[in-house]
Formats: structure tokens, sequence, C-alpha cells
């Protein structure tokens, strides 16, 4: 294996790991990102790769909230808190459930005719111009604690996650900005789709994986290469390294500043794309 492609896969964990958890669309990035650095392998581990590396973000949230995803705690928490932290993970159930349902039938329709550099630049556009206009609108939240978030609100921010599977969305996009629309505090807003990508990031990795696996098994080869399997993981353990940052960063930066920046930055890439593409595209004729 080239060292070459290990530096590809270090690169493409770094983006991974930052786009992931900030409002600005992971697919927007990668596929700007593909213009330029392609990894040496098949289209079919291409999609699982882009997909797997994301349990190596999921673990940095998992390891930087342990205390408050941890019903478990019966030392450092008390009966009204691990009770606490059960809900939460009922919400985070309930708010699952939009995506189990309605993502899991349409996620390969969407990806098969939507995902295009039109689409991706018009959302990221449209999503950037949402946040400056819930931004600049005065406002009082109403749920400023876990706690405050009731499981219709839950149901809710999980319907916004929906529209995710529209490629350019973001994830953290579409469910931070239903999170305020409904009333949450940036804040909650944030720590909740934290939280909700736990399960929705490790059933869809674990779905392509499985996909991926069977089409292997039957054409009588092996799961990964170890050249595969060793830019798996340094893909994962790059995007943990950097999402520990990226989220602490993020955590931070709503302390003290609203979403307005991430909405320019989406409206300025959106336009990149299409401009970008639009060159590439007349050049080619």
């Amino acid at each position: 294996m080239e060292f070459l492609e290990i530096l590809k896969a270090i690169f493409l964990g770094i983006v991974e790991g930052i786009t992931e958890w900030l409002p600005i669309s992971s697919t927007g990035h990668m596929i700007l990102v593909d213009e330029f650095i392609h990894l040496n392998v098949s289209e079919a581990f291409m999609n699982v790769f882009l997909y797997v590396i994301q349990l190596g973000a999921i673990i940095a949230v998992v390891v930087m909230f342990f205390h408050k995803l941890n019903p478990f705690a019966f030392k450092s928490k008390t009966k009204q808190e691990r009770s606490d932290t059960w809900q939460m993970w009922f919400k985070v159930v309930v708010a699952c459930i939009p995506s189990a349902v309605i993502g899991l039938l349409l996620n390969d329709i969407m990806d098969k005719y939507l995902m295009n550099y039109v689409v991706v630049a018009l959302m990221l556009i449209v999503y950037g111009v949402l946040f400056l206009v819930i931004e600049r609108r005065p406002r009082t939240p109403k749920i400023n604690t876990l706690n405050d978030l009731t499981y219709k609100t839950a149901f809710l921010i999980g319907l916004f996650q929906v529209l995710s599977i529209i490629p350019g969305t973001s994830r953290s996009g579409a469910t931070i900005l239903g999170a305020m629309i409904i009333g949450c505090s940036r804040a909650i807003s944030a720590e909740f789709t934290f939280f909700l990508a736990i399960p929705t990031m490790v059933g869809v990795s674990i779905l392509k994986i499985g996909s991926y696996g069977l089409d292997q098994y039957q054409a009588g080869l092996p799961l990964f290469t170890g050249s595969e399997l060793a830019i798996l993981l340094v893909g994962m353990v790059t995007a943990f390294i950097v999402s520990l940052f990226a989220i602490k960063f993020l955590m931070n930066f709503i302390k003290k500043h609203d979403f307005k920046p991430f909405g320019w930055y989406r409206i300025v890439l959106g336009a990149v794309v299409l401009v970008y593409f639009l060159i590439k595209t007349i050049v080619a004729a």
C-alpha cells in the first residue's frame, strides 16, 4: 500500500471530523475534495469508507459526553440523574423514528437521483440563508436543558433530521436549525444533535457495511483487503481526533456567537461549487 493513500485517508478523515459536526455539510465538502483527491480504491469501497469513518466521529461524541450519556453511573449520579439520562436516551430513540422509517426508504433514491453538484450547491445556499433568517429574528428559547425537551419536541427534531437525506443539507445543520425553530437554545440544539447522531450514524454504517459485505461474499471476495482495512482505520482514527476538537470548538463558539458565520460560509461554499462545476462543464464541452 502506498504511503500516499494513507495521507489521502488522513486528509479525508480531517474533512469528515470537521464537517460532520459543524452545520456546513460534509457532502458538499466531500464533492469538492473528491475532485482533487482520489483514493486508489473501488467505487463500492469508497462509498463504504465515507460512511464508516463516521464511526470515528461518533466515538468522539461518546468520549466527550460519556458522563452525560451514561445511565449506569451509580456512584457519580443520583437516582434522579440516572432517570433523566434514561429519559434523554428514550427521546433520542423517538427522534430516530422518522429517519428509520422515511430515511431508509428514500436514502438510496435520493443518492441516486439527487447526488449531483447542482442539488448540493442549492441546499448549501438555501440552508445558509435559513440560518441567517432564523438568527436575525428576535427569539427567546423555551428549551434550555435536555430535561425541558419533550418527546413531541424530540420527534419533531427527528423529522427535521429526515431532510438531511437530500445531499448538501447537512444532518447537523437540519437538526440544529429545526431545534432552534421549535424553541431550543443553540447549546441544546447542538448537544441533542450530537446525541441523535450516535444511533443514526451507527445504524447507517452497519447497513452500508452489511450491503457491501453481502456483495463481496457473493463475488467470492473478502470483506476488506489488508490495504482497505488500513485505510479505514486511519480514516476513522483521524476523524475521531479531529472531531474532539471540532465538537469542543462548536460548543465554545455558540456560547458567545450565533450561527450566522456558518450561514455565510454555506452560501459562499455553495456558490463556489456551482461556479467550479459550471466552468468545468464549459471547458469539457
